[in-house]
């Protein structure tokens, strides 16, 4: 798996430096000089994605080629990027195993002289993550099956109530320059009706006021679930959100056999939304109507109602929901309009039960630019 940013050597060696800093291996970071077996790096990806949401940390992470007590550079003759199990590469028999998916990331680089390897894992979001259908969680320093300790089981459950998924870093540690290249701000400060500031510090405050971006201990911004899948330019720069893309797909019949188009609509939902209206008016099938004596092509489906339905898809899906995305499929009796996750209310109880709405921060912003 590769870096969504390119940030090199540079960036990687800082965030190295501040893990060695750590004054001992903590339940979010784990230090190995060559341990490679495939069962424990899938259970340890499972243990600190979990406990990085009971620490409240965005992501967790392994290290190898730093020894474990002192921290000191050993370097390792662990390679993740030709690394198999069986004949299946690595990194895509430990995804295949994990439930949900998280997007984890292998990156190999040379440190002080040494070859060393880091795997960055997202910290759980909404759910524990299982690894061959068992929760692991980081006791100390040993990794442990969730269910044998109920009381970290209920912590753990409590911090995914407490943490909204626009409030999850999408991307760590990034540049005041990378924040404009990643980010629409232009289509921000438009929809919203405001002066464009003049400089970047003025518009990255602005950003952060709203809960777009926060600052990183560290050093550099973070980028926000609420910012990337609102304003990102592209969605495939984020390694958690590129499967949120939006698939608009025509098919020539009443059935999914012959698909004559698609489309991956891949700007953020709110800088897009417009351009995504045109893309899915222009994509619906049209009938003739003769008016006034003359005859014109009309809509089959109201584009207000369409337009709806779309907001409603992007804006109420789960995102904890890996490996899918928003689906409008276009067929010649019918639009099919999917978003990954069940119902929050049960679907007996649509009509008389009180609203409920998934993705508050989200839904509040898309109002305040006009799409609800």
């Amino acid at each position: 798996m590769v870096m969504s940013v390119d940030r090199g050597v540079e960036y990687l060696a800082g965030l190295l430096n501040e893990l060695r800093k750590l004054p001992r291996e903590t339940g979010w970071v784990e230090f190995k000089e060559s341990n490679s077996n495939p069962e424990q790096i899938g259970e340890y990806i499972s243990a600190l994605s979990n406990t990085a949401a009971l620490w409240g940390k965005e992501s967790a992470y392994i290290v190898w080629g730093i020894q474990d007590v002192t921290h000191a550079v050993t370097g390792t003759t662990f390679r993740p990027g030709s690394a198999k199990k069986g004949n299946e590469d690595l990194d895509s028999w430990l995804l295949r195993l994990m439930s949900p998916q998280p997007h984890f990331e292998f990156c190999e680089f040379e440190y002080e002289g040494q070859h060393v390897a880091l795997l960055t894992i997202p910290r759980a979001s909404d759910r524990p993550v299982q690894f061959q259908g068992t929760e692991f969680i980081r006791v100390g320093s040993y990794c442990k099956k969730l269910k044998d300790h109920p009381q970290i089981e209920r912590d753990l459950w409590k911090a995914f109530e407490a943490t909204p998924f626009e409030q999850l870093a999408a991307m760590e540690r990034v540049t005041s320059e990378d924040v404009f290249r990643l980010i629409d701000s232009a289509s921000y400060f438009d929809l919203l009706e405001l002066p464009q500031p003049r400089d970047q510090e003025a518009a990255i405050s602005r950003l952060r006021e709203d809960g777009l971006l926060r600052s990183n201990q560290a050093g550099g911004w973070d980028i926000l679930n609420l910012g990337a899948i609102a304003f990102a330019k592209d969605l495939h720069n984020f390694n958690g959100l590129k499967r949120k893309t939006v698939r608009i797909i025509n098919y020539d019949g009443k059935g999914r056999l012959d698909a004559s188009r698609e489309i991956e609509f891949q700007s953020g939902y709110g800088a897009g939304f417009k351009a995504l209206m045109i893309l899915v008016v222009a994509s619906l099938p049209s009938r003739e109507v003769i008016s006034q004596a003359l005859r014109s092509l009309g809509a089959v489906y109201p584009e207000l109602a369409v337009r709806e339905l779309v907001a409603n898809m992007l804006i109420h899906q789960d995102f904890g929901v890996s490996g899918a995305g928003p689906i409008i499929e276009i067929f010649l009796d019918r639009v099919d309009i999917t978003n990954p996750g069940f119902p929050i209310i049960s679907v007996d109880r649509f009509v008389d039960a009180p609203p409920r709405s998934r993705n508050e921060a989200l839904a509040s912003l898309m109002r305040r630019i006009g799409i609800l």
